[in-house]
């Protein structure tokens, strides 16, 4: 395996695409997976620590760290604002459609492609779990994982501590109260 080390000095590596079915298997503990969570943990770092900055003027240094983390271009982050800390898998796995707004405290397990779309706002401790589990105790034994997508709708506001699970689409102009924990997809409106 080939890695250069980047700008931030993290380890430049893209994890293999996510699974593309609901519950899809994986094993997280291959040197592929292994190293491309390092290199997530080394971005989130340096995120997470990033001097904070008036909004107004603009957090170059910040971007520039996120935009290597989600593995897109700078430009594409300029409506984009999270609050750190942020927690991600592999940030890689993570598409962000348009302006975004999240509060203190984002989780997102990005072991399988999560989508975030336009004008979406997160309250703070928010959680995006495309990562699950099997309930079959020899298939966790096993050391297999399961992912499912997890897609956002255009326009939805997620309130203060909810968590998304795996397999969830929420369709457009969604709101998801605080504390909520959903487990199943929703509709537009």
């Amino acid at each position: 395996m080939s890695s250069a080390a980047t700008e931030t000095g993290a380890t430049r590596y893209i994890p293999p695409p996510p699974c593309a079915s609901k519950n899809g298997l994986y094993k997280p503990s291959t040197p592929e997976l292994v190293e491309a969570r390092l290199r997530a943990r080394q971005l989130m770092y340096k995120y997470n620590n990033s001097l904070p900055k008036r909004e107004t003027d603009g957090n170059p240094e910040r971007n520039a760290i996120l935009a290597e983390l989600l593995n897109v271009p700078v430009e594409s982050l300029g409506e984009v604002l999270i609050e750190p800390p942020l927690y991600v898998d592999y940030g890689t796995n993570i598409r962000l459609l348009g302006s975004f707004y999240t509060n203190y405290n984002t989780c997102i397990l990005d072991c399988a492609l999560v989508t975030i779309g336009r004008r979406v706002m997160f309250g703070p401790n928010v959680s995006l779990l495309a990562a699950t589990h099997g309930i079959s105790v020899k298939e966790r034994q096993s050391g297999w994982e399961r992912a499912g997508e997890i897609v956002i709708g255009d326009d939805c506001w997620i309130g203060g501590g909810a968590n998304i699970q795996a397999n969830v689409t929420l369709g457009r102009g969604c709101t998801v109260g605080a504390g909520a924990i959903v487990t199943k997809s929703f509709p537009d409106w």
